[in-house]
Parts: C-alpha cells; structure tokens; sequence
C-alpha cells in the first residue's frame, strides 16, 4: 500500500512522505483533524447554501442624483459623472464630443473569469435560424417594418435611428442599457446592423417548409415563444422603468434582499400573493377567480393595480420591495412574458410559477421544482391551492425552494452577467453578418449627451444617472461561455417545462435537483480536500 502511494504521487511530494512518516504522532494527528474539520466545514457550507447569499447584503443606499437641470450639469455620486447639457434650438441635433474610436479595453485583474449561467447556452439557439446562410443587408432590411429603431456599431462607435415611437420610455431604456455596454466595454463590441422592437408579443415565425426560400428577418425584442425566432435580449427594466416607479434592477436587488432579511420567511403570512393589472391577460382574469371569498379559500390572496391611480398617490402602496411578505409569491404572465418574474423571484418565497409559452432571456435559465413550483394553466386554483398545502407540510422544502429561486435571481442576473450577456450575444450575431454595416445618414450617434439631455426631468433621467455605468471599462474579461446544449438535454429541458405541477411530479423534480446538487458540491469538497492534502506535502 505505501509503494503504491507513493509510486502515484510526484517526486516533492515522494520526497516529502517519509518526513510526514518521521514526525511526532501529535503533528500527524493535528494534520489529520484539519483535513477532517475541513471537510466537515464545506459540507456545513453546502448544506448552508441557499442561505449563503444572505451575507452579501449590499448595506448602501441608491446612488443619489446631484443635479437634474437640462441645462447645466447632471452628476452621479461615487465616482463623478458630469453630462453638460448645452440649450439648443428645437430640431437641432445634439452631438457627441470629438473623440476618437474606443480601443479595446483591456482586463487588468489577475482572476480568471467565471463561466457564464446555464442561460448563456440558448444564444446559440437564437441564433441558430441564420447560421447556415448568414444575415444579408437585405434579409435585415425586411425586419424594419417592425422595428421601433435600428443600431449600428462601426468602428466601436454606435449610432440609432428611430423608426417610429414605442410605449412610455422603453426604447429610451433599452438604448441607454446599449450605452452601459459600450461604457463597460469599449471597443470590444464588433461591428453589427441590427433591429430592434419593443412591443410584447413576439412576431416573427420560421419559414415554412424543410428548405425555406429565405431564412426569417432577424427582429431583437424582449421575449419569444415556442413558434417564434424573435431574438431574445435583456428588456428596459434592468436600466428602470420611472412610468411605474420601478429604479434599476441593481438598486431593486439590494432593496429586496433587504427587505428579505427585514422579514425571514418563517414569519410571513402563509399564503400564496399576487398584485397586478389583471385586465391585460384573460389568464390573469381567471387567476381573480381564485382569490379569497366567503365560500372559498384557495391559499391566496391576490390584489389589483390601478397605475393611474398609484401614480397619483405617489406608488406609496406598490413598493416591489415591500411585497416580500408572504411564504409564496405568484407569477403568471400579461400580455407576453411579465417583467414582474425577477421581482416575484427575488423575495425568498417559493415562486408558484404559472406556465407561460414565453421565454425572457433567464427564465429559460430557471428550473420546475429546484427554483421554483410549475402551476399549470387550466385549474389554477386547486392547483395553487395543492402547492400551499404541500409546502406547509413541507417548510423545510418549500423554504430552500424559494431560496434557491431567489438565489439564481440575486447572484446569477448581477448586471455583470446582464452586461455579459449582452455581449456575447452582440458577437455571436455579427459573425453571421455576410455585409460590412454603415451608418444610416440620418442616424444619431450614441452617447451620455445625445441621450440624457434629451431626457425629461424627474424620475427619467433620474433613473438612467442612477444605472449609469460610472466605474468606467470593466477590469475583468466577460464570463467565459459554456458549451452548446446537447440534442437529449435540450429535450430533459422541454419535458421539465411542461410538468404538470402535481405534487408527485414536483416532488420527483425536486429529488432530481437535489441529487445533482448534492453530486457537484460533494465533488467541490473532495477537490478541497485534495488540495489541502497537497498543499501540506508541498510545505513538508
């Protein structure tokens, strides 16, 4: 036995075993309970870790703006953010200052970077409608009857040209996010032509027939569904929506993981919740029906949004944060896909997540029974009703359920992974560009002055100060991307997504979750122990 380990083990540490061998019985035992103690404090640190995130409260406040005069200057606090925005006569267009092309950044931390979230992986199916043929200027051109705007980027620099107005503020948002991009990495996003809508409903359908005489108009929006190849990208609400008093997803996360640690689960009211506009959906209709009355009691207790109405009165009672009150938290979707879902996520309740055929660019990231619990769409009520009666018998599940779905939203959609996100998904389409883009004639370059002095005062360009990139470039390379999905995962995922929100079903998913989890954190303990173990032979 000890030629075998030592035949199996490199010339330092051969030479090292005999002086392990020689040493006091006192010293080796001492090795020997750290090595155990170690073990025994990762484990605790898996068993731990839904909870873990807990810990990484950010304690300050929103960013603060200093300033909000059109005409003067506009300052973030932390690091300074001064946009001088000069009085100029209507139709007159404001321009970016005079500066070169950004050069690529370059990452200055010595760490590596992390690999991205599972949800990375369906960029590539996005994309896959055009990756045979390519995009032609001509099959992008078909697109623009639908977009709200077009964006190029030639030479690092970007330039939009709006096609026609969009609800409220989106496509303001939505560009300003564009900008954080070009900020956080300037001149690491490639040359690319692309539109863009801002509507709810997906629109653009795969043609017909095994060999389509033309590959689809490639159309970027918020969300798509399973009979559309929209191309799916993070929507206007991670850089705020002021039209309903919702600030940047980076102050909302902090908001709510405090709100989370205000209230612990344990103390909440064990009902299921939703508020919201239930006029936009006939689903959200039904879902009314199940709300409390006199002659039934389904678990859950749901209320209505008038937005006028709270826009009125200041949005005093639809602070998102103050909504983590009840152990179970409903999410169904409007018209589309709802903006609501890393809301509802984030609270640390157990999600009863109503199917929805749409698919945002994380939920595709999200999985029945480990984040949260899938209710089916035809008899929601008794369906809710059986998945509060399963978690009440069940806290302990139910708790780390919500946990975990909370979790993923928190650590797994930071702005970073956003930013990211955006990124990798911006390259992968402009390899598939088969034309050199150019600039419109009557596109408007991007930047800070050319898109928040144009802005209203008040809560607009309040909230894109608050979500500016201020630290300037990123000092680290974007995540590193996993590997392309395989045929047979790709159908496990199709399968899971259409569970029936049966408790044995569910149950089986979460026994599923559960193993897999236990495997890999099993396998980072034993890793850590080998490397302890090395690492004393290396110092003897």
């Amino acid at each position: 036995m000890e030629g075998n380990l030592h035949g199996s083990i490199s010339s330092p540490a051969k030479r090292a075993f005999p002086a392990i061998t020689s040493l006091p019985k006192a010293v080796v035992s001492l090795f020997a309970f750290l090595f155990v103690g170690a073990l025994v404090f990762s484990s605790l640190q898996w068993i731990s870790e839904p909870s873990s995130f807990l810990n990484k409260i950010v304690s300050n406040g929103p960013n603060q703006i200093r300033a909000s005069n059109k005409t003067g200057p506009i300052t973030k606090h932390g690091p300074t953010i001064n946009i001088t925005c000069p009085s100029v006569s209507p139709g007159i267009k404001l321009t970016c200052p005079s500066t070169s092309s950004p050069s690529p950044s370059l990452p200055t931390s010595p760490s590596p970077p992390p690999f991205c979230p599972d949800y990375f992986r369906w960029i590539r199916e996005d994309l896959r409608p055009w990756a045979a043929g390519g995009i032609s200027r001509e099959t992008l051109e078909r697109a623009a009857a639908d977009a709200a705007f077009r964006l190029v980027v030639v030479g690092g620099r970007a330039y939009v040209h709006h096609y026609h107005p969009v609800f409220q503020t989106r496509d303001l948002f939505t560009i300003w996010g564009f900008l954080q991009l070009f900020r956080r990495y300037p001149g690491r996003v490639p040359d690319l032509d692309l539109m863009f809508n801002c509507e709810d409903m997906p629109v653009v359908r795969p043609p017909a027939g095994d060999s389509p005489s033309q590959p689809p108009r490639p159309l970027f929006r918020y969300c798509k569904d399973d009979t559309t190849v929209d191309i799916v990208f993070p929507d206007w609400s991670f850089w705020g929506w002021p039209e309903v008093n919702v600030r940047p997803w980076e102050t909302m996360s902090a908001e709510l993981r405090r709100a989370n640690v205000r209230l612990p689960w344990r103390e909440r009211e064990p009902y299921a919740y939703w508020k919201g506009n239930p006029y936009v959906a006939q689903t959200r209709n039904d879902l009314m029906k199940c709300n409390v009355s006199e002659k039934e009691d389904w678990g859950l207790r749901l209320f209505t949004v008038d937005w006028g109405r709270e826009g009125s009165h200041g949005f005093k009672t639809s602070n998102l944060a103050s909504q983590c009150t009840y152990r179970y938290k409903v999410y169904i979707e409007g018209r589309s896909w709802s903006v609501s879902e890393k809301y509802i996520m984030g609270c640390d309740s157990l999600a009863l997540y109503v199917q929805s055929k749409f698919q945002d660019f994380v939920s595709r990231g999200l999985r029945p029974g480990r984040h949260y619990w899938p209710i089916p769409q035809k008899d929601k009520c008794r369906a809710i009703k059986r998945a509060v009666e399963w978690a009440e018998a069940h806290p302990n599940k139910a708790h780390a359920m919500g946990k975990e779905g909370s979790s993923f939203i928190h650590e797994k959609l930071q702005m970073s992974y956003v930013y990211d996100y955006m990124l990798h998904l911006l390259t992968e389409y402009s390899k598939l560009l088969t034309y050199k883009p150019t600039v419109p004639p009557d596109a408007v370059e991007l930047c800070l002055e050319t898109v928040a002095c144009p802005a209203p005062d008040g809560k607009v360009r309040e909230y894109l100060m608050e979500s500016v990139e201020a630290a300037g470039p990123s000092d680290s390379e974007p995540c590193t991307m996993p590997p392309p999905f395989e045929n047979d995962e790709l159908k496990q995922l199709v399968m899971e997504k259409t569970a029936d929100g049966t408790g044995e079903v569910v149950e089986s998913l979460v026994a599923a979750g559960a193993s897999a989890r236990g495997w890999a954190s099993r396998s980072v303990v034993l890793r850590g122990g080998l490397i302890l173990l090395c690492s004393f032979f290396l110092f003897f």
